[in-house]
């Protein structure tokens, strides 16, 4: 399942600034709307044949270019910031301490999605708009878990408050010893 994040993150090509406008919680927040937007592009290919292709595009493009789109929060410490500092974090699992259950929830929370995804594409592939908004809701709502435990993982790493300010992209300290 490391390799599905290690992809990811490759796909996205995050860099310090970038995961820095993505603590956004516009950023945070408005990233939800892109599993949706694509859908309903793909969904488009009924009404509007190929003229959906673009807006495919438009919204994998969307999807690339919402971690930019928003400046750097003045505040790391909302709920969104800290859920995308614990990503980062978790992301880089190998050179930080995570306690194992931290580990295998986000696992589980990413399995979930990923089986969200079974009626998602059912959904689209036959037009079935039932299977299409359950397979959206249910590829969703274990990301915004995802997300709370990246929260949690960060509040512990960093031993801090959610919710208390942080004026700084503030990350635990990198493990020093293999």
């Amino acid at each position: 399942m490391s390799d599905i994040y290690r992809a990811a993150e490759r796909l996205m090509g995050m860099e310090d600034a970038d995961w820095c406008r993505h603590a956004n919680p516009l950023s945070v927040w408005t990233r939800f709307t892109c599993l949706p937007v694509l859908v309903l592009a793909i969904y488009a290919r009924v009404w509007i044949g190929w003229w959906a292709l673009p807006a495919v595009i438009g919204a994998a493009a969307w999807t690339w270019f919402n971690p930019r789109a928003f400046p750097p929060p003045n505040d790391y410490g909302t709920w969104a910031a800290r859920a995308t500092l614990g990503e980062r974090v978790f992301l880089a699992r190998d050179r930080h301490d995570i306690p194992a259950h931290h580990i295998r929830a986000a696992h589980i929370l990413t399995g979930l999605s990923a089986l969200g995804a079974v009626p998602l594409i059912y959904g689209i592939a036959v037009l079935n708009p039932w299977a299409t908004v359950l397979g959206v809701i249910a590829t969703i709502l274990p990301k915004v878990w995802f997300c709370d435990r990246m929260v949690w993982i960060h509040a512990d790493l960093t031993q801090t408050t959610p919710g208390t300010p942080l004026p700084t992209p503030f990350l635990p300290p990198e493990r020093t010893t293999p």
